[in-house]
């Protein structure tokens, strides 16, 4: 049998890419995305380019009969044996008292309350085991000073989540781990107000570069594959050495 992965956010930047990867690595995949079709579509085109079945579902992952509905979804084609929790939002970069209440709550529910959301059916609806990763962010050790310590704060909150359901899931054979890009060339930037911030910061890490989202993706690939069949509760940094 396939496995059959879930991927949220799977229509852009990191999401995409994962979603390519897992297709060609022989993943059936079902994926959300929040407005562009267009892009939904062309992923779901590669997917099935690929010889795998795919399901592109419009839904929000702060609402839990949406992402309930996701996955219901996916178990039309069968029973799900990964997730991939990747949807994420940022705010405009800036002072921390600058920050307003509309963008932290925002912050939070997308990154924090839809990855509870998520985990749950999938804690629910994996009945052979699977695995779990979550996209975190460099941003949880470095704090972001200056920038958006709030988004830092709930990516070092993912981390815990990671460790706590690593631990609680895996009597069940259900393994949870983390990815936590640094600095990656994808339309993030643009909500921050700073669509070149890519390459600015890119160019200060030790590698000399932002990353790319097929960079990210393969630490997801391989921590949902069998060859990391014994890892669980790691924190997978793909920061180019921040």
């Amino acid at each position: 049998m396939n496995p059959l992965t879930v991927v949220t956010g799977g229509s852009r930047g990191i999401g995409a890419a994962t979603v390519r990867q897992l297709a060609a690595a022989g993943h059936d995949v079902v994926f959300c995305y929040q407005r562009d079709s267009a892009a939904a579509d062309a992923v779901l085109r590669d997917v099935h380019a690929a010889g795998r079945q795919g399901r592109a579902v419009r839904a929000d992952t702060t609402d839990p009969e949406q992402v309930a509905r996701l996955f219901d979804t996916a178990a039309e084609l069968g029973e799900p044996t990964g997730l991939v929790n990747n949807a994420g939002t940022t705010s405009p970069i800036g002072p921390f008292t600058d920050l307003t209440l509309a963008d932290l709550r925002r912050v939070v529910d997308v990154n924090l309350i839809g990855y509870v959301l998520c985990a749950q059916q999938a804690a629910r609806r994996f009945a052979s085991g699977g695995a779990i990763v979550n996209v975190s962010s460099a941003a949880a050790t470095l704090g972001s000073p200056g920038e958006y310590v709030h988004y830092a704060a709930v990516k070092a909150a993912t981390d815990t989540l990671t460790v706590g359901l690593a631990k609680e899931l895996g009597p069940r054979n259900i393994r949870v781990n983390a990815v936590s890009p640094g600095i990656i060339d994808t339309e993030i930037h643009t909500v921050s107000g700073l669509p070149d911030r890519a390459a600015q910061v890119g160019a200060q890490t030790p590698l000399g570069r932002p990353g790319q989202p097929d960079e990210v993706a393969a630490a997801i690939v391989w921590l949902l594959s069998d060859a990391a069949s014994y890892t669980s509760g790691a924190v997978l940094r793909v920061a180019g050495g921040r």
